[in-house]
């Protein structure tokens, strides 16, 4: 066996530049400036769950969009019939089109013809976005679903546009602004930590628009088409609802003060035509109020005391100037075609943010340190080669991440340490099998050789299941929790270049140099785990560990119709904010000062310390917009009961998006079982498949069941901890079913039950050490990991112990039912004489 000197150059490039590319995030950054530009400067982006900030989803008001259109039709449809001389009985507005009721029926093609010029083209197809029906006089028309659905796109790319541009206006560095799905925005701003301002700085259409105020006519008669709008303080005027100059017309405006009382006002302009017809108007009403309309909501109704044809005006009202400046901002960006819903909402305060990284580092160090003395004390000097690969599995996933541009979330720090845990595998793997080699007599290099050859099968099928289950996460997930498909399915995938490729170029290399015979890798203490020819006839207890099973799997579906599982906002929906104080709460005053509020069952929950504080509020009756009212209501109570309270995190997820995320949860889940069922079926047989199957719903089954017990949050964190365990029980299944099929081949004449306890025998120390890899990676952070990843670690530590286990004593005796089964239903082999 000799390695090519291409080979090797090939593997030291890709280290060299992995660490180089990796080097950045550890160097401060004025050492970094002082850096040749040819050298990588980009480091990895933290979440804003890691440093801070504000995440909204926004959706379009597909509703407001129609609204909008059929108004207009409505104006469009009267005057151009009028304009031909089609006299009309009436002019209906319904929830989907109009209805127009000619006075004579005979003239309905001409006004079909008429009509019809106001439709306009959808797309590239050339279809329009009017349906025409209806009987003799009456003739219907409809918005086609091709319409809105053209519309709704035209509005979130416009949206785009003017949220970048509302954003940059008020200043926030790095800003994500990026459509999600048909009719979504997600924006997040790191260290924006208002979210009351944030939504009405995204969130205001910014129509802004001027109007006449109603005069009642000499007759003491007000004119038709009036409406009442009121300003700040609750004044309510009646105005003229057709508008008698839009804010399209709009070039600049700016805060300045006033030189009476220094209050701030908005100083506006107007573009050439804009500037002529609001001349006409003031010359046209001297003396007259008029209003300034923005939403629906008086700005101000000043009187028109000369007329104005310098093409620029002025809004005054109880402005601050944080106010003044977002209306000022939202004037210049312009406004929005149409109204944006706050569907989800999540803020993380700075200090929370810091808080998250130091315990994700102190963690996950602590958990590669628990690793890095396994691994020692299993494999001794041969292990250190293990912790090498380890260390740059580690190095080259921050590459990995950084080449990507991707975004380090706390799930992601996860995904980091549970891939210190799965990434060692291999290396117990081959580790192992070298130790069977040495023991059959093989010498050094024909036992490394073997090794690595006859472990590589088992390596791929164990992470192939890991990559599945982790690609369906990134797919189904969303925010931090793809953050954490992402780190997860990188280290994974490096993990059979780190600790296959190199492991093996080195240990070539070091047999070569010393000139080894044998192969012996030893612990570094005389002691081993698992004795070498263990002989346990674990088929015997097959019914003792099915039932024992079955016992604990019908427990866990009774605990989870009762008491049920403690769904998080993420799929039930509502609001949960994340309190500190700087004394100790009080939790009764808490209680009951948001008990008054009247919004419904209010949860209150200390936990890490008695000066942090967890307050759960149900879903608000009303939609995605009382959800956000609720907040801005919590939060100033909060104040009232606790000057000193801070709001550290909030997670608001409106009622659509909590049904889907559920929806979307539970499918993932179902397609990841169903995923590993086809695989293991084409790598292996039928039974081999339906084994591992029956064997994963029960593993999910009981880790269900441990949510309910012991009342952590199921949210999509929950979700991500399923669909890992989902691939890592497979993955710890396909350890012993591949010496089966190895075995199976090699003894053709034993029984089955022999061959499976003859497999379980001479892999078990390798699926207990693979799984105490895991365990120790991941115990750290389910300790001291705290609230944002305790429905991860936590559970996934669980669920691993329920995995090694059901390998050995649910799997297996599956597996010989299914054979014997098939072994007696088996057509028999009629033989010619």
């Amino acid at each position: 066996m000799k390695t090519s000197r291409w080979l090797l150059a090939l593997y030291s490039l890709i280290i060299l530049f992995g660490m180089m590319a990796a080097l950045p995030n550890i160097l401060p950054q004025t050492f970094l400036d002082k850096l040749p530009s040819w050298l990588p400067h980009q480091r990895v982006s933290l979440g804003l769950d890691l440093r801070g900030g504000s995440h909204l989803v926004l959706e379009v008001d597909a509703a407001d969009l129609v609204k909008e259109r059929l108004q207009t039709l409505t104006q469009d449809a009267r005057q151009t019939l009028a304009q031909g001389g089609i006299a009309t009985t009436s002019i209906r507005r319904n929830e989907h089109g109009i209805t127009v009721t000619l006075a004579d029926a005979a003239r309905r093609s001409e006004a079909e013809t008429a009509l019809q010029k106001l439709a306009a083209p959808v797309g590239v197809t050339g279809s329009a976005d009017l349906a025409f029906g209806g009987t003799g006089s009456e003739i219907a028309v409809t918005l086609t679903d091709a319409g809105l659905a053209d519309r709704v796109t035209a509005a979130v790319d416009q949206s785009l546009e003017i949220i970048r541009q509302r954003v940059d206006q008020v200043g926030v560095a790095e800003p994500t602004i990026q459509r999600v799905g048909s009719d979504r925005i997600l924006v997040q701003l790191p260290g924006v930590q208002d979210p009351k301002r944030l939504r009405d700085l995204l969130g205001s259409t910014a129509k802004m628009s001027f109007h006449m105020l109603a005069e009642p006519a000499p007759d003491g008669r007000m004119p038709a088409g009036l409406v009442t709008l009121a300003d700040d303080q609750g004044r309510q005027y009646q105005i003229i609802e057709r508008a008698e100059l839009s804010g399209d017309h709009l070039t600049d405006a700016r805060v300045s003060f006033n030189p009476n009382n220094n209050e701030p006002v908005v100083n506006f302009r107007f573009d050439t035509l804009g500037a002529q017809r609001f001349a006409a108007i003031t010359q046209a009403n001297v003396g007259k109020p008029f209003a300034i309309v923005l939403d629906n909501k008086v700005l101000s109704a000043p009187v028109i005391n000369e007329p104005i044809t310098g093409g620029s005006g002025q809004i005054s009202g109880s402005f601050s100037v944080q106010s003044a400046n977002d209306l000022a901002a939202l004037l210049r960006a312009g406004a929005l075609p149409a109204k944006l819903t706050v569907v989800e909402e999540r803020t993380v305060g700075a200090d929370l943010g810091a808080d998250a990284i130091s315990v994700g580092i102190t963690t996950g160090v602590i958990g590669f340190g628990l690793v890095v003395a396994f691994m020692l004390f299993l494999y001794g000097a041969w292990g250190l080669l293990a912790n090498l690969a380890l260390a740059l599995n580690v190095v080259l996933t921050f590459a990995g991440l950084t080449l990507l541009g991707a975004t380090l979330t706390l799930p992601g720090i996860a995904g980091i340490v549970l891939g210190i845990g799965l990434a060692v595998d291999a290396n117990v793997l081959i580790n192992e099998r070298i130790r069977e080699e040495t023991a059959k007599g093989r010498g050094a290099m024909a036992a490394l050789d073997a090794g690595f050859n006859r472990a590589y099968s088992t390596i791929v099928d164990s992470n192939v299941t890991a990559l599945i289950a982790t690609a369906l996460l990134f797919w189904f997930g969303t925010g931090p929790v793809r953050g954490f498909a992402v780190t997860m399915g990188l280290g994974i995938a490096i993990s059979m270049f780190t600790a296959v490729s190199i492991v093996r170029v080195i240990m070539v290399a070091i047999v070569r140099r010393r000139k080894l015979k044998v192969l012996e890798i030893k612990p570094l203490l005389p002691l081993k785990l698992v004795p070498s020819g263990t002989h346990i006839a674990f088929m015997k207890g097959r019914f003792i560990g099915i039932g024992i099973s079955a016992v604990l799997s019908i427990a866990s579906l009774v605990l989870f119709f009762k008491p049920g599982l403690n769904y998080g906002v993420d799929f039930r929906g509502g609001i949960q904010l994340e309190i500190t104080t700087a004394q100790p709460a009080d939790l009764g005053a808490f209680r009951s000062g948001l008990d008054s509020l009247g919004l419904g069952e209010v949860a209150l929950q200390q936990f890490g310390d008695d000066h942090r504080l967890l307050v759960r509020v149900e879903r608000q009756p009303g939609g995605e917009e009382a959800q956000s009212t609720a907040v801005q209501t919590l939060r100033n109570k909060l104040v009232e009961i606790d000057a000193s309270s801070t709001v550290q995190r909030t997670e608001v997820v409106g009622p659509k998006v909590s049904g889907e995320l559920a929806t979307a949860g539970f499918l993932s889940v179902l397609l990841a079982s169903l995923a590993m069922m086809a695989y293991i079926w084409v790598r292996f047989e039928w039974p081999f498949a339906v084994g591992a199957i029956v064997t994963l719903v029960l593993d999910v089954t009981k880790t269900v069941g441990f949510f309910a017990l012991t009342g952590l949050d199921f949210n999509l964190t929950a979700i991500a901890a399923l669909l890992t365990l989902v691939g890592y029980s497979v993955n710890d299944k396909v350890v012993v079913y591949d010496r089966m099929r190895e075995n199976m081949r090699l003894y053709k004449s034993m029984s089955l039950r022999d061959i499976i306890d003859l497999s379980i025998n001479e892999t078990l120390a390798r699926s207990l050490y693979t799984s105490a890899t895991a365990f120790l990676a991941l115990l750290p952070m389910a300790i001291w990991g705290g609230s944002a990843v305790e429905s991860f670690a936590v559970p996934m530590v669980f669920g691993i112990v329920v995995a090694a286990t059901s390998s050995v004593f649910i799997a297996a005796p599956i597996l010989l039912f299914l054979g014997d089964w098939r072994r007696r239903h088996a057509a028999p082999v009629v033989r010619k004489a």
